[in-house]
């Protein structure tokens, strides 16, 4: 199936007030919806291989919270974005799929997802049990043949999320419960949450390396740069964010608040600059803005067209100093005023 992404006016694009101007500027141009199946479309991210753009996110008939009809897409593009294939969809019975995550490793491509034991039927929330959850991969080494949902030894009670490379081995992000705790009601000590880097030598198989984030544990970006010094951005909840830093072996971290709550963070580098994006709470509302990081100060240059539901954004360098986004968002209504939820996307000009 061949999806033509359609041209939209760009609407709601906010840029930084005359006397903020960050530098580079950045111009967000051609923002798009991507796509949208009448369902409920989230978590996106984006990575080059094999001379196409790779987008993938979860798609489910019954919204946002964890049912077990859920499934992930991979879609692929051949023209830098401007039109879409779909390549593959896959679910894992009775679990909810989300948050799907590319890695290039090992000359194959992994997509991870966190999943959420359901059993046959959609839970009430108060069921949901972070120590239940246990990681997933489908992978292939030429975009065409897939693997079945392969199940992730070492992640059974983590939430997996963002993986990484260095020097040969696999690094992944997955939230748990300290000394998986089954402690309910108010909170208590053995009831924090931690953010725990697991290690993998191919790509399916992991163990427990160290922590991003020994409580306040949730989604986190990370990096290695060519020396092999981390660099993370870790959502803490509804708190403020955390940048955090490692060297090599990353078993001791420091850890720095940003001032603001970012959701769902991306992390990555564009040219020699970082770039982070998030969901933010606005007087408006959520919404998913695009920041630049320096040192340890993020620097807002863009608001995404986004509201309600929203964020989750992925990123991939184009040519001539352009770059390509994702994320998803409800701020739309279909032709009958009922509100979507739907993937776009955007092109990130620099303005040097």
């Amino acid at each position: 199936m061949r999806y033509l992404v359609p041209f939209l006016v760009v609407l709601g694009v906010t840029p930084l007030r005359a006397e903020e101007p960050p530098t580079p500027t950045v111009h967000v141009e051609n923002v798009r919806r991507a796509f949208h199946n009448g369902e409920h479309n989230a978590f996106t991210d984006l990575i080059r291989w094999q001379g196409k753009i790779w987008l993938t996110f979860r798609s489910c008939p019954d919204g946002h919270m964890v049912h077990p009809t859920s499934s992930i897409l991979i879609l692929s593009s051949s023209d830098e974005g401007k039109s879409w294939n779909e390549e593959h969809r896959f679910s894992v019975k009775r679990r909810d799929v989300r948050d799907p995550h590319f890695l290039i490793f090992q000359e194959k491509l992994f997509i991870y997802t966190g999943t959420w034991w359901t059993g046959n039927d959609t839970l009430p929330r108060d069921e949901y049990n972070l120590n239940r959850h246990l990681g997933y991969a489908v992978y292939s080494a030429d975009g065409k043949t897939w693997s079945e949902p392969t199940q992730l030894e070492g992640t059974y009670g983590h939430y997996i999320w963002r993986a990484a490379t260095h020097d040969g081995k696999a690094y992944l992000c997955g939230r748990r419960k300290q000394a998986y705790s089954e402690q309910e009601g108010d909170p208590h000590p053995d009831r924090i949450v931690q953010s725990a880097m697991l290690q993998s030598d191919d790509g399916l198989v992991w163990k427990f390396h160290s922590l991003f984030q020994p409580d306040r544990g949730d989604e986190t970006a990370f990096l290695f740069e060519e020396d092999g010094e981390l660099l993370a951005v870790s959502r803490s909840g509804s708190a403020p964010a955390q940048l955090v830093r490692s060297s090599p072996p990353w078993k001791e971290m420091t850890r720095v608040d940003f001032p603001d709550y970012i959701g769902g963070p991306l992390l990555a580098k564009w040219g020699e600059r970082y770039l982070v994006g998030g969901r933010r709470s606005t007087g408006n509302g959520p919404k998913t803005a695009l920041y630049w990081l320096e040192d340890e100060t993020l620097s807002q240059f863009a608001t995404l067209p986004s509201g309600g539901d929203n964020s989750y954004p992925g990123f991939v360098e184009l040519k001539n100093g352009r770059g390509l986004i994702s994320w998803y968002s409800s701020h739309e209504n279909d032709n009958k005023g009922n509100e979507i939820t739907a993937i776009y996307l955007a092109e990130l000009k620099l303005d040097e």
